[in-house]
Order: structure tokens, then C-alpha cells, then sequence
């Protein structure tokens, strides 16, 4: 039946401006999310607070993003998307004021929630809309666009506002930040269109995934696939300080890596488009687990330490477009449930790759974490081959 499927957008739709959109907001969002790391020592003088307090700051904005993902999902299943994006922005913005304004530690740990909840709901909301207004042939490029907003604001968002907060003040960059997010709201409000994903087909279709083995089987491959990609960029001072010594070198390699990340997300939406998502990430994360039990070998010399980080940087980004896509084609009416779930396994992934790592440290030393993610990506490699390929059903039944 044509109510059991995805909706696509009517062909008059010209869907890349609004995911340019999209993207753009994608980016603000992502810039609140990596720039805080490179403020803490700024944030802890003012707050007279311990770095490692302050560093609590990312730790909070995180979980908050996990939870909240999932539960606003729900909670706003029957808005339109638009509606959905535009308060999301406003709570992201709010949040960020807060941060900017507040006076005391307690008020700013408080106020990362906040972002956290905007963030998190606009993140996945935008992945679900463009997919929606692209249509099935196309729906990889544009998660891929939204995506490139995100992954893009690793290279240049994150080092901007942190070029601000050492000129001016922290505070000073979480105005930016706030800024940015509140400048994608017109172009939303007046001209996205008022599609609504989750309430055409009502709540219980919106939640249904939730019920779905290959849905929740995919969002275990998720968590098991980002743990192993973070294992190594959150590490990458270690397994790389033969080759950098920890200095100014370092930030070649994170720049190399946010940049090749960013052209392999755009690569993969296109191969997703042609080849299927689930092939893609088969194959990428085979490639990524080669990459990765050869990244030791270039330890020791800078050329093979960003010959190996800008590999790696581009199959890793190569990941997360083609894991949405295939959430997405399982999902139906589900699709912003499922991205929203998709967002909090990654962040769960950050924090497991955290712990997992330090653990591989303290046992093994650095040389051996890239044996761990090769691990880890050879079995998301075998998890994805014996899920089996989506259903021909799903399209419709």
C-alpha cells in the first residue's frame, strides 16, 4: 500500500537548495559541539574552575545529545519538519545564550543541555527532510549534503571559533556559535516545505522501528562501527607523537583528517545512491580495517602519519551517510525516529571509544589501538553482511 512507505518529495521540488539550507545549520550545530574542547582552558580560568571540570561541559553536552535525540523525536512526531527545525534552532540558540550569559559553573553545565537538546533534534530531523524532499534515488546525496555541514564545521567551525575565543573571550565565541544557528531560521521558515514525515502515517508508524530487528540490528552496527572509528582520531596525539612530538604537527594531522573526512562523506552518499548502503559500508569498512592495521607502520615519520590520517579521515566520514540511508530505506515512516536513534549511537560510540581506548592504552600501549579498531571494524563489516539486504517489500505492501 502506498501509505506503508516513505514519503518522497513531488518531483517540482527542487530539494539541494533546502539541504544547502540544512547543511548550514548542521554546521553551526556542529561548531557548539567541537569548539568547547578547544576553550576549556579559557572557560576554566573564568568559571574558576578546574580544565577538567570544564571538560565536563563535552561530557554533558553529550549525553544530553544521546538521550534527547530519541525522546524530542517523539515529542514533536506530529509537527511539521519545519516546525520541528525552527524550534529546534530557537532551543539550540537559547541554550547557547544561556551559556554566553551565565555567570557561575553550575548555570553553563546547565545551559550545554540545552544546546544539547536543540542539537541533537535538529541534527536528525535535517537528515530525515532532506532524504524526504530528495526522494529514494537520490536520497544519499542529500544526507550527504546535510552531513557535509556537519563534517565541515570540524575543519573550519571548531578552529574559527576558537581563533575567537583566543582573541576575544569564550563568550564571545558561544555569541558566534548562536548567531550562526539563529541565521538558518528565515530561509526554514519561509521556504522549506511544510512536509510532515512522522504524523502522515500516525505515531504508531512513526514508532514502529522501534520493533523492527534489522532497525535495532543497524543501530548496533552503529555503535560497534563508530567506536571503532573514534578509537583512533580520539587517541590520535598518541598513536601519532613518535611522528609529531605532540606539537604543532598534530594539528596537520587533525586538519587532514577533518578534511578528507569531509570529502568522503560527499563521496559515499553518491555510491550509496548507486550501489546501496549496505554494500558501501561493507566494503569501506573492510578498506578502513586494512588502513587501520597498517596505521603503526607510519607512526614514526610525519608523511606516513598524514599519508594514513587523510585515508583514514576519508573512509571514516565514509560511514555515516551510508548508515543513515539504510536506516532510513528500513525505517518507512519512522525515518525521523530512526535518525534521531542513529544520533544518540554515535554519541554513545564517542563516549565507548573513551573508555575502550584508555583501557587499550593502559594495557597495550598506543601502538596496539589500531589493531582494536581494525578489530572492530571487520566484525561492523560481518554484522552488516549478515543482516541482509533490505526487503524489496519495504518499498511497499
Amino acid at each position: 500500500m502506498a501509505s506503508s512507505v516513505l514519503p518522497t518529495a513531488p518531483p517540482a521540488v527542487r530539494w539541494r537548495p533546502h539541504a544547502a539550507v540544512l547543511a548550514f545549520g548542521a554546521f553551526a550545530v556542529g561548531t557548539d559541539g567541537f569548539v568547547i574542547a578547544g576553550l576549556l582552558p579559557s572557560v576554566a580560568a573564568s568559571l574558576h574552575v578546574s580544565v577538567a571540570a570544564a571538560g565536563q561541559l563535552v561530557t554533558v553536552f553529550s549525553i544530553a545529545y544521546a538521550v534527547f535525540a530519541p525522546v524530542l523525536a517523539v515529542l514533536t512526531a506530529s509537527w511539521s519538519r519545519r516546525a520541528v527545525l525552527v524550534a529546534a534552532l530557537a532551543v539550540f540558540a537559547v541554550g547557547n545564550a544561556i551559556t554566553a550569559l551565565a555567570p557561575d559553573y553550575g548555570l553553563v553545565l546547565l545551559s550545554r543541555a540545552i544546546a544539547a537538546a536543540g542539537a541533537a533534534l535538529f541534527t536528525a530531523t535535517a537528515s530525515a527532510t532532506a532524504a524526504l524532499l530528495a526522494g529514494e534515488r537520490e536520497r544519499g546525496r542529500a544526507i550527504a549534503i546535510v552531513m557535509f555541514g556537519m563534517t565541515s564545521s570540524l575543519v573550519l567551525g571548531a578552529p574559527l571559533g576558537t581563533v575567537v575565543g583566543d582573541r576575544l573571550d569564550w563568550r564571545a565565541t558561544m555569541w558566534l556559535v548562536t548567531a550562526l544557528g539563529m541565521l538558518a531560521v528565515p530561509p526554514i521558515a519561509l521556504r522549506l516545505p511544510a512536509v510532515a514525515a512522522g504524523a502522515t502515517a500516525g505515531l504508531r508508524a512513526f514508532l514502529a522501528p522501534l520493533g523492527d530487528r534489522r532497525v535495532l540490528g543497524v543501530l548496533l552496527t552503529t555503535v560497534v562501527a563508530f567506536t571503532g572509528i573514534y578509537i583512533p582520531y580520539t587517541y590520535i596525539s598518541e598513536i601519532f607523537a613518535p611522528a609529531t612530538g605532540g606539537g604543532a604537527l598534530l594539528a596537520v594531522l587533525l586538519l587532514a583528517f577533518g578534511v578528507a573526512g569531509t570529502a568522503g562523506n560527499l563521496a559515499a552518499g553518491k555510491l550509496a545512491d548507486r550501489r546501496g548502503p549496505r554494500e558501501v559500508i561493507i566494503a569501506v569498512t573492510l578498506i578502513l580495517a586494512v588502513v587501520f592495521v597498517l596505521m603503526p607502520l607510519g607512526r614514526g615519520t610525519i608523511g606516513a602519519a598524514v599519508a594514513t590520517t587523510l585515508v583514514a579521515g576519508f573512509l571514516s566520514f565514509s560511514v555515516t551517510t551510508p548508515q543513515q540511508h539504510l536506516l532510513i530505506t528500513l525505517a518507512r515512516h519512522g525515518a525521523g525516529m530512526v535518525t534521531s536513534l542513529y544520533q544518540s549511537a554515535v554519541y554513545l560510540a564517542v563516549s565507548l571509544s573513551g573508555a575502550v581506548g584508555a583501557l587499550g592504552l593502559a594495557g597495550w600501549g598506543a601502538a596496539a589501538l589500531p589493531y582494536l579498531a581494525a578489530g572492530l571494524m571487520a566484525l561492523t563489516a560481518g554484522l552488516t553482511y549478515l543482516s541482509g539486504r533490505p526487503r524489496t517489500s519495504d518499498g511497499g505492501h
